[in-house]
């Protein structure tokens, strides 16, 4: 086993070149002596932060799945994605994005390209066309691990990797836990599908509560995961019925600014994007909940979690005891990632994640 994590290393080294620091605006640079958490088969000789005590693993999948069939593969997709964040943070907001939008069926159906036998897959549905991005980065790591271990790790496990790793540089390492793994690839991909199970940004409350219920996601879960909105970027067709008169209850400052880089009337061809989070724009925290608070989020569903007092005091809980709301994310994450897997039954292992085999 040593050997073959030796030449993986190798062929790592070849394929990502030299791991030198680059500085960031706004988030936190990665470094060869930052403390990293060590992914199954990485060397081991980092300091490793406490990782948060996962929920228990779903059927068929369990921690540790590549540890004898391809040592070095949790290791191979994060330093892909700590390059990847190097040149660009924003790439790593769209790889928690993708997760998510992938786990209302975590099998790498958004992944999958159009064919002429399906001409309209997940990908090109209304929540993530042209919206989400990283599909490039799940490409170069999943071409690394066909390289090494060939049909052995699914793009399935690669997005729920690349999310896990993205929130963990993303946040200052503060977001770590370990994710069970052994998932299949999907081999359906239906554009209608993302219009029916993933909920829009003008959801309510009572909407998006049910749209995590039929998922088996509760409550917490959805106020919990709504702080991924604290990085990343949105168009203003999203929110622009915010901004728009009559005004929303949205911070009159705010608005005037989104209303100064947004056109009146967005659309596919003049449809610019805007910071999620305009205090800490590039780093994964519990900003969004004050930003929340002081109304000043860019989402109908954002300022939805005011309108319960449930919602509303696990709203200020995230905003204000330290620590709670990245520990509550990681298990969150984890919860989300074992939602409608695949098995060998109906799923494989893809060779390439951009088409059935």
């Amino acid at each position: 086993m040593a050997s073959r994590l030796g030449v993986g290393v190798l062929i790592l080294a070849a394929l990502l070149g030299p791991a030198t620091a680059q500085a960031g605006y706004g988030y936190v640079e990665y470094t060869a002596a930052a403390p990293v958490m060590t992914p199954e088969g990485a060397p081991t000789s980092t300091p490793v932060p406490p990782t948060q005590t996962p929920p228990p693993p779903g059927p068929g999948l369990r921690f540790g799945f590549y540890r004898r069939s391809c040592p070095p593969a949790e290791y191979f997709v994060r330093e892909v994605v700590a390059k990847a964040i190097r040149k660009n943070p924003g790439i790593g907001a769209g790889l928690i994005r993708m997760a998510f939008h992938d786990c209302f069926g975590c099998d790498g159906s958004v992944l999958l390209d159009a064919t002429p036998a399906n001409p309209r897959p997940e990908k090109l549905g209304p929540p993530n066309f042209p919206s989400l991005r990283g599909f490039e980065v799940i490409d170069t790591a999943k071409a690394l691990l066909e390289k090494f271990c060939p049909g052995v790790v699914s793009c399935a496990d690669v997005v729920q990797f690349a999310a896990r790793d993205a929130a963990f540089f993303l946040s200052g390492y503060r977001v770590s836990y370990r994710l069970p793994a052994g998932r299949f690839d999907g081999r359906v991909s239906f554009e209608n599908e993302t219009l029916a199970f993933l909920p829009p940004p003008s959801f309510n409350l009572s909407e998006l509560v049910e749209s995590f219920r039929v998922k088996g996601l509760d409550v917490d879960d959805l106020v919990v995961l709504s702080g991924s909105h604290s990085i990343g970027r949105s168009h203003c067709s999203s929110f622009s019925d915010r901004i728009s008169t009559p005004p929303s209850d949205m911070d009159p400052g705010l608005a005037t600014v989104l209303r100064g880089q947004c056109p009146a009337n967005p659309n596919f061809t003049n449809d610019p994007t805007v910071v999620q989070d305009i205090v800490t724009a590039n780093r994964l925290d519990n900003q969004y909940y004050k930003n929340v608070l002081r109304r000043k989020v860019l989402f109908n569903s954002d300022a939805a979690l005011l309108t319960s007092t449930q919602t509303a005091s696990k709203v200020q809980e995230n905003a204000v005891i330290r620590g709670r709301w990245e520990r509550k994310f990681a298990r969150a994450m984890v919860k989300m990632s074992l939602i409608e897997i695949k098995n060998a039954a109906n799923g494989e292992i893809r060779k390439n994640c951009r088409v059935v085999n």
